[in-house]
């Protein structure tokens, strides 16, 4: 006795490869759009963790102040394309919480309008989500008129939470550094 086995007829080729192309077409797409949505997502990662020395903002500090002092130091890094010199804030050593005022004072070297923008970061990085800004040039574009000289404020305070984190019990000072480059829209 034998017995025939039917199998169900085979779908043309040519199906097959539309709907494995579709699959990749859409594997693509989608890594396409990871990729331009990874820069934006890092940010808001790094802005509400701290990580890599991300500072926050605030409008006010709202836990008061400890008795632990912190000495903040600044430090300025420049891009050869902008014409300026950018002096770094003095130190500042003050009880943790106290909202403190410190200038950068910029001049613009060239002969025209120059616009420039500073990106920060503080070391040690794990001190950045405690490292608060009220107030800073680094939230805008700067321009400045050929031979100008401007103090570029910030108003900052360490949070007091800094002191409920084991890690950081050994931290005596925060270094806030800003690197300043000429802007993308100087050509505009």
């Amino acid at each position: 006795m034998s017995t025939v086995m039917h199998s169900a007829p085979a779908a043309p080729a040519g199906k097959n490869n539309r709907r494995v192309g579709v699959a990749l077409g859409g594997v693509v797409v989608g890594m396409v759009g990871l990729a331009f949505a990874s820069v934006p997502l890092y940010q808001l990662f790094c802005q509400v963790t701290g990580y890599g020395g991300t500072t926050q903002t605030a409008e006010t500090n709202p836990k008061g102040v400890i008795a632990r002092e912190m000495k903040v130091s600044f430090d300025v890094n420049m891009d050869r394309a902008l014409p300026w010199t950018v002096k770094a804030a003095a130190p500042v050593t003050d009880r943790i919480g106290q909202v403190d005022t410190v200038n950068y004072i910029a001049t613009n070297h060239s002969d025209k309008p120059t616009t420039g923008q500073a990106i920060f970061n503080v070391t040690p990085e794990q001190a950045g989500i405690y490292f608060n800004k009220i107030e800073c040039f680094c939230f805008t574009e700067q321009t400045l008129q050929p031979g100008e000289t401007v103090e570029m404020p910030i108003v900052f305070f360490v949070d007091p939470d800094l002191a409920d984190n084991p890690e950081l019990n050994t931290i005596k000072e925060i270094t806030l550094s800003y690197t300043f480059y000429a802007s993308d829209s100087e050509g505009s």
